[in-house]
């Protein structure tokens, strides 16, 4: 992957579990006025029918993962890489350099345009080993029993599958380790509000004295 060395642009990964409230986060930032890159719309614009990843896709999945329009199943794909670790992995190498390279172009259009923060949301910065091309390190942790209760109401699906999902997933004390700044989601909206304005304030300190070094 070629790596673009931003001189004032902060660059800014937010990651997380699965229901872990990542993508809230976001949003409330971008609320605030930051600009958000999010790899799952990159994995989305990769896959889109006609495209080189999801032929590979379809190629190693078979025909079955496709809608009648010729669009992924989402819901199907993720069932397989749920069961299938060697699936999910064949997946990840799949998408990885079109959603870097997506990602990529639109951090390089940012910084053209002046943007002093960028926000990139990444799923799998640690299990992608990613987090050194980012400047700032955000990772929103929830407890298991949260995270599964939230993807079961957000993606309707059992608890069991639920559970095996997050199973998957590298444990958030692991995410810590690498993180400048943690965000707690156990509690209310309110409460997740009122913990990303203070993380905003932090990241906005950071690119004024980006700016003034």
């Amino acid at each position: 992957m070629i790596v673009v060395q931003l001189k004032i642009m902060v660059k800014i990964a937010v990651t997380g579990g699965a229901g872990s409230g990542k993508t809230s986060v976001c949003r409330r930032l971008r609320s605030l006025g930051l600009d958000v890159i999010s790899a799952d719309d990159a994995a989305k614009q990769a896959v889109v029918p006609g495209s080189a990843a999801l032929q590979k896709i379809a190629g190693i999945f078979g025909k079955k993962i496709l809608l009648p329009d010729g669009s992924l199943n989402r819901k199907m794909l993720r069932q397989i890489i749920t069961e299938d670790d060697a699936a999910r992995k064949n997946l990840e190498n799949i998408l990885h350099h079109e959603i870097s390279n997506l990602i990529l172009k639109n951090v390089v259009q940012l910084e053209k345009e002046g943007r002093s923060i960028v926000v990139v949301e990444v799923p799998l910065l640690f299990e992608l080993d990613l987090q050194d091309q980012y400047d700032r390190v955000v990772v929103v942790s929830a407890s298991r029993e949260s995270r599964i209760q939230r993807l079961r109401a957000r993606d309707n699906i059992s608890r069991e599958s639920a559970e095996k999902l997050v199973k998957l997933q590298m444990p958030d004390s692991k995410k810590i380790e690498g993180a400048d700044y943690v965000v707690r989601n156990e509690g209310s909206k309110a409460d997740l509000v009122r913990s990303v304005d203070v993380l905003f304030e932090n990241l906005s300190n950071t690119a004024t004295k980006r700016k003034s070094s």
